[in-house]
């Protein structure tokens, strides 16, 4: 519960004032999203967070503009082009969801060269000029297996679905995988298929593999994957596996169904979309010359079975659940991460 209750009260300071201690006036500065994808709710809900939270700072002259670009494609040298071109457009800093961790580096270095502040989020990278706005998907992806040791201590086997292929977030979570394995040898990953973060695509390759795989208690994943592969075993007459969701509505829904029908019960974690909206403000903080941490942890939003029922009352249906950033929230995360 006390996930969902600092998300509803972060929520409620969205349309707070900012705050006037400012080292530097930010009213003329220009911020450009950078984003290399957005077929799945979670960007859809990420994107929408970020106009919500540039619509706050231009209206109260924290910034002049905070545009967002998304790539045709999720191929890396499409955005290093993008942020090359935002570099030429003049922009006085970048937020950047990655696709890769690495790849982008040259890019990114070039901008920090010519002085644009580049923060990057969600998918974030290793060039140390960049800020990171870092969600623990390591942690959740161990965590997974405590939750799934708690439900069959003898252990079983596991099917993985990973997410879109050398990203940052794809990466940690296969780490954290590992680490759940040699931390319950008991469970075994019999098979392994990339749902690209989507239902559709999770359900289409999860349908592939089930015929050749033995009996699975569990389907661990990274959000966004786990409507889709309950559709998969539906349709193929397989046993309901736990797998563990990562907070979209219609997982949420589908599991209060079938918790409603046999008691169905799982666990539910994911970054909040609304990450975005600390970036934006994160990014307005260090134009305004504040002392910013270069790595920012923000907590993962988790759902329980009892706290399920009010996930699914402030899911948007078709959406994900949740936490949308106020200036003043996120300086309280900097706060936070400062005094670690």
């Amino acid at each position: 519960m006390k996930h969902l209750i600092l998300g509803a009260s972060i929520a409620t300071l969205l349309g707070a004032t900012a705050l006037s201690a400012q080292a530097a006036d930010t009213s003329s500065k220009r911020i450009a999203l950078s984003n290399n994808y957005a077929g799945n709710s979670w960007r859809q809900a990420m994107l929408q967070s970020w106009a919500q939270a540039g619509k706050i700072a231009v209206s109260g002259k924290q910034l002049a503009s905070a545009d967002s670009f998304t790539t045709p494609d999720k191929e890396v040298t499409t955005q290093a082009g993008q942020v090359q071109n935002l570099v030429l457009q003049g922009y006085d800093a970048i937020a950047i969801d990655a696709a890769s961790p690495d790849a982008l580096n040259g890019a990114i270095k070039a901008a920090c060269d010519a002085h644009i502040a580049v923060i990057s989020f969600d998918g974030v990278v290793s060039e140390p000029c960049a800020y990171r706005i870092i969600i623990d998907y390591k942690t959740i992806s161990e965590r997974q297996f405590d939750y799934l040791a708690t439900r069959f201590p003898k252990g079983g086997n596991l099917l993985e679905i990973r997410g879109v292929a050398g990203t940052s977030i794809d990466n940690a979570f296969h780490e954290g995988m590992l680490a759940g394995l040699a931390k319950y040898p008991q469970f075994k990953i019999v098979g392994s298929v990339e749902g690209d973060w989507d239902e559709a695509t999770a359900q289409k390759a999860v349908s592939s593999v089930l015929s050749s795989l033995p009996s699975v208690v569990g389907v661990v994943d990274q959000g966004g994957d786990g409507y889709g592969a309950a559709q998969a075993f539906q349709a193929a007459g397989r046993p309901e596996p736990v797998i563990i969701m990562g907070n979209r509505q219609d997982e949420l829904a589908w599991w209060k169904q079938e918790h409603d029908k046999n008691g169905y019960t799982t666990w539910s974690a994911s970054s909040p979309p609304g990450v975005s909206s600390a970036a934006l403000w994160v990014t307005q903080q260090v134009l305004a010359g504040k002392a910013v941490p270069h790595d920012i942890v923000v907590p993962p939003l988790e759902i329980t079975q009892a706290t399920l029922d009010e996930a699914l009352k402030t899911a948007p249906v078709g959406g994900v659940a949740n936490v949308t950033y106020s200036q003043e929230a996120t300086i309280k995360i900097i706060a936070a991460n400062t005094h670690k």
